[in-house]
């Protein structure tokens, strides 16, 4: 079967085929199809099922090229893969909302329908949890609607937090104070305040008691009216900490919690309060639980491949 598509703009060729025709060999690969340029646009030929399912990747494709939204390879890949395994409303339905914007002006946009799903589930619950591996945007994402939330003043302040739990080596190894200690524990949230906020604007904040970045063991005792607060790495909670941390919440505050149960630090002996909750709070009303796949990753996609890898094994952590 063969299928041609008509461009209308000599620039929708440069957008849509990417550097090197790197677009068109993605979807060639994905979906088993061929891909012949012509003058006025493309062919594509192959198995029918594969031809339709291509067709429409490309149709997505132009429709969000024509709405002003950057088509990169990462994107190409998200669709194709998605059509591949016949998750075609997925295809049609995907759109990258705008999410934020850093402080050099670039939007942050969610690039999987799991994230666009993590996105609307904060904005429309008091909770949320979002459980799922590395590089699928669960921290970053937290972070966006925080500083969206804050500049919106919709909360007067960000507060962040981790449990600081040794992952195969001992804080009191590393040299300074407590507060030396646990820093590098926090980098990847300090990492995206700077570059949602911008360094100075964080700094300010940081000074005047407007964000804050510390352990968790920090929080008892405390009521966090007002406050955006983002528990990253939960699964390394244990249950007490994690009732502790969930009833810190006041009036007009929302809370995200995040965290992968696949990486646990905790000795063998304790529970992860991350998957204890998810247990217990399932039906509670007002909250919300998002689990992002390995279909959600947008690092490279070497990473799916690895985490794909570990999980036919069997196998957990790491």
């Amino acid at each position: 079967m063969e299928k041609r598509i008509v461009l209308d703009h000599a620039q929708n060729a440069v957008e849509l085929f990417g550097s090197i025709n790197g677009n068109l060999t993605m979807i060639e690969q994905q979906l088993e199809v061929r891909v012949n340029i012509t003058e006025d646009g493309f062919v594509i030929s192959g198995e029918e099922t594969n031809v339709t399912k291509a067709s429409v990747v490309f149709d997505r494709l132009l429709e969000m090229y024509r709405k002003g939204h950057a088509v990169n390879l990462q994107l190409v890949t998200y669709l194709a893969d998605s059509a591949r395994q016949g998750l075609m409303d997925q295809v049609t339905a995907y759109s990258p909302d705008n999410v934020c914007v850093t402080a050099k002006g670039r939007p942050i946009k969610s690039k999987t329908i799991g994230q666009k799903q993590y996105v609307d589930a904060i904005a429309s619950n008091d909770i949320t949890f979002a459980i799922g591996p590395a590089g699928t945007g669960k921290t970053f994402l937290a972070v966006a609607m925080a500083v969206n939330a804050f500049r919106a003043q919709q909360v007067s302040r960000i507060i962040l937090t981790r449990p600081a739990v040794e992952a195969g080596e001992k804080l009191g190894f590393l040299p300074g104070d407590l507060q030396n200690k646990v820093d590098p524990y926090m980098r990847p949230l300090y990492d995206a305040l700077h570059e949602l906020m911008g360094t100075e604007q964080y700094l300010k904040n940081l000074e005047k008691g407007l964000i804050e970045v510390s352990p968790l063991a920090y929080m008892r005792g405390r009521t966090l009216d007002e406050a955006f607060i983002i528990l990253d790495e939960a699964q390394n909670t244990t249950p007490e900490q994690m009732k502790m941390f969930l009833t810190r919440l006041g009036y007009g505050s929302k809370a995200v919690v995040t965290g992968d149960i696949t990486q646990i630090d905790l000795p063998k002996d304790k529970r992860s309060g991350l998957i204890e909750a998810r247990r217990i709070l399932q039906k509670v009303e007002g909250l919300a639980f998002v689990e992002l796949t390995r279909r959600d990753v947008v690092r490279n996609p070497l990473v799916q491949r690895i985490i794909a890898a570990y999980e036919k094994a069997g196998m957990k952590g790491g």
